[in-house]
């Protein structure tokens, strides 16, 4: 069975950062692309980025500049650097795999974990 369980997040001030994990389990990850949504209250779930085991990733424009994501194959984990704050970040963040191209953005594919709550004060 698959599993995807996130760590970290929590509360953050304005500008501060935190780092969010996403270790995976039930199958052999390296070979598939990995990602991050997100979805604030009363809001849609949206992308916020993707990377390839190549490493070659793609960010929504909200998050490019101040999020990085990064993945260790051998651990078959994910994880999201975010930098620079803003309250409207405040979402819970979800990890997926096997992500889905629309045609116009990327959409969660077969597996997504519970989610972490991020909240940044303002």
């Amino acid at each position: 069975q698959v599993q995807l369980v996130e760590s970290g997040g929590g509360l953050v001030q304005t500008g501060g950062s935190t780092r969010l994990s996403c270790a995976a389990s039930g199958r052999t990850f390296n070979s598939a692309d990995m990602g991050w949504f997100r979805q604030a209250p009363g809001k849609e779930r949206e992308f916020v980025a993707r990377i390839i085991r190549s490493g070659v990733r793609t960010y929504a424009d909200s998050v490019k500049g101040r999020f990085t994501i990064s993945r260790d194959n051998v651990k078959d984990t994910v994880y999201l650097q975010m930098n620079s704050l803003k309250p409207e970040d405040t979402a819970v963040y979800y990890c997926v795999t096997d992500l889905r191209w629309t045609g116009s953005t990327w959409a969660v594919g077969d597996y997504m974990g519970q989610g972490t709550q991020v909240t940044v004060s303002s």
